[in-house]
């Protein structure tokens, strides 16, 4: 078994190929022979997060937009899983072009790759921003989709556009939507690791309006093992929400964080909310626990710990970006 894999420097992506191609690898995974790597090595894309080495790899720097490198590379694969996107949400704010065209315009390129040579399966990482804020209770895949950020609605735009080409030709489409992720090697313009960097040299961090807001916090592996149940076992034309089920606002994330990292609340500088701020997010699973047995295995206060402590023993790997590349 072949896999394309896009995006594939970033952040998840990477954890996903170092799970697959590691010492215990998924146990749905025993079946993937080689994985190509396509990533345009963005800003957030790293090589250092890939074992270049490993004789079941292949790299290839590129842009999924661009139609005649994918349909090469979609001929020799059997699978593709589609992680590459822009994601920052503030940078979209401040632009959305480069949104459009990599999140809309570089899906409907790679889907219709797939199309042309019949791949057996496309899976396609998407985020529970789509659904937009939720007051009270959960969403389900069977809620519509409310997109409030620039980011968002090129993600939820690339959702439809994927599973259209389910509905219209037949491809063996399979969407995941995960809670928010944190882990190790992650690029400091998120939360988790843009405190983190700067609480470790001694900076402030900044709290958006009056810190309510809630998220759900997901460790990347447990996110990645989601991703490959679904890649294995899921069934085509249909979306699985991956999250964790542990919220916390913003104020209760800060106190961990300072916790952790020996910081004191002397740093918190409180600024302006980002225009469109969602209030919660919050997205039921149960479709993933009952259909293919995900469970979650990593607990926020001992992953949030792991977390620290990498950054703390890897500070060639962000020093060089800067105490958080953007707040």
């Amino acid at each position: 078994m072949h896999l394309l894999i896009t995006g594939a420097a970033g952040f998840i992506g990477s954890a996903y190929v170092r799970a697959l191609l590691g010492p215990r690898p998924f146990g749905t995974a025993a079946e993937v022979s080689h994985v190509t790597v396509l990533d345009k090595l963005t800003y957030a894309g790293r090589l250092d997060n890939l074992d270049l080495t490993h004789p079941r790899l292949s790299f290839v720097q590129g842009d999924i937009c661009d139609a005649e490198l994918v349909d090469r590379l979609v001929a020799r694969a059997d699978q593709v899983v589609h992680f590459a996107a822009e994601s920052h949400v503030d940078r979209s704010i401040a632009g959305a072009d480069a949104f459009v065209r990599t999140n809309v315009t570089g899906t409907q390129t790679l889907l219709d790759a797939a199309l042309r040579h019949e791949a057996g399966r496309f899976v396609h990482v998407s985020t529970d921003e789509v659904y937009g804020s939720i007051t009270t209770g959960s969403f389900t895949e069977e809620d519509p989709l409310g997109p409030n950020s620039p980011y968002a609605a090129s993600k939820a735009a690339s959702d439809l556009i994927a599973l259209s080409y389910h509905r219209t030709h037949g491809l063996d489409v399979r969407v995941t939507r995960c809670s928010n992720n944190y882990g190790p090697r992650q690029f400091p313009e998120k939360v988790i690791p843009l405190f983190i960097s700067r609480l470790l040299t001694g900076g402030e961090v900044p709290l958006y309006g009056d810190g309510k807001n809630v998220r759900d916090w997901l460790h990347v592996e447990d996110h990645c093992l989601g991703i490959d149940l679904v890649r294995a076992g899921g069934r085509p034309g249909e979306v699985y929400n991956l999250g964790s089920g542990t919220e916390l606002s913003n104020l209760e994330l800060t106190e961990l964080l300072l916790k952790e990292c020996g910081g004191s609340w002397d740093q918190v500088r409180y600024v302006e909310d980002r225009k469109g701020h969602d209030w919660r997010y919050s997205i039921h699973d149960g479709k993933a626990r009952g259909e293919l047995g995900y469970r979650p295995r990593r607990d926020f206060e001992s992953g949030l710990a792991e977390t620290v402590a990498w950054y703390q023993e890897n500070r060639a790997w962000w020093e060089p970006l800067g105490r958080g590349a953007t707040a």
